[in-house]
């Protein structure tokens, strides 16, 4: 009787393990892509497929580079993550939320709260000043918070910069205000898109550096795309997007006429 109870309960303690570990990795599963495919009209009338991605996932506070070409489809890609972009066919899902199925509004709605993307070209309003800049963006979320945006600005050492515009910032300096708004609502994923891409290698480093920290202190899974050698060597984790995106591999595959 000793004996069938003490098998009794392994097996009780087997199940129960395995439905913690099957609750851990739901938990900690964060981005979950599938059957992602995204087309576009060419000026002959074909349909270029871009992206058409199986399957990708992301966890929550994992920090993953996406490498490939110019052209590759990363841009594309992370704007449908972002759901800048609508999908044709697949499924984005965020946090245990689909937001492929929804609206322009309800993307929207997502992206402001638990999106940050860190733009190439920094996409700074150049008659606003750091903090304004900051602050708008907090307004697509949970609303404007201007302690939280100024310790944001310090973070990234534009504390004594808080009222500059644009213009009158470097342009590593107008990086930092875009990492600020960023991270403006505590998202839970920062899309970054060649982050590095127009500055030069040292101060490509330092920002990095800084884009990575910043997401590790907010607790933010980061998401970034480059084709920067320099970048990429500096991550663990690195995606080349051929691997993964079916368009990419055949980047002139061609569907047919619309």
């Amino acid at each position: 009787m000793p004996h069938r109870a003490s098998s009794l309960y392994a097996i009780i303690s087997n199940e129960n393990l395995k439905l913690v570990t099957c609750n851990l990795k739901i938990s900690l599963l964060l981005l979950n892509i599938k059957n992602l495919r995204k087309s576009f009209a060419t000026p002959d009338g074909s349909v270029l497929t871009v992206v058409d991605i199986p399957a990708f996932s992301l966890d929550s506070g994992q920090q993953t580079a996406m490498c490939g070409t110019s052209g590759s489809g990363k841009t594309t890609f992370l704007n449908l993550i972002a759901g800048i972009l609508k999908p044709d066919g697949g499924r984005v899902e965020l946090d245990g939320s689909p937001i492929s199925d929804a609206g322009e509004a309800g993307r929207d709605r997502v992206r402001a709260r638990k999106i940050g993307y860190i733009f190439q070209t920094f996409n700074l309003l150049q008659g606003y000043t750091c903090i304004e800049n900051v602050l708008l963006g907090m307004s697509f979320g949970p609303g404007a918070d201007r302690r939280w945006a100024r310790e944001l600005l310090e973070r990234v050492g534009l504390g004594q910069r808080l009222d500059h515009f644009p213009r009158q910032l470097s342009t590593g300096q107008q990086q930092r205000v875009a990492v600020a708004r960023a991270l403006a609502n505590r998202p839970k994923l920062v899309l970054a898109d060649e982050p590095t891409g127009n500055l030069d290698p040292t101060s490509a480093a330092e920002s990095l550096g800084l884009i990575r920290e910043t997401c590790r202190e907010n607790g933010a899974a980061l998401l970034l795309v480059s084709h920067d050698r320099g970048v990429l060597d500096r991550l663990d984790n690195v995606r080349d997007l051929a691997d993964i995106n079916r368009a990419a591999a055949w980047p002139d595959a061609v569907e047919g006429k619309t």
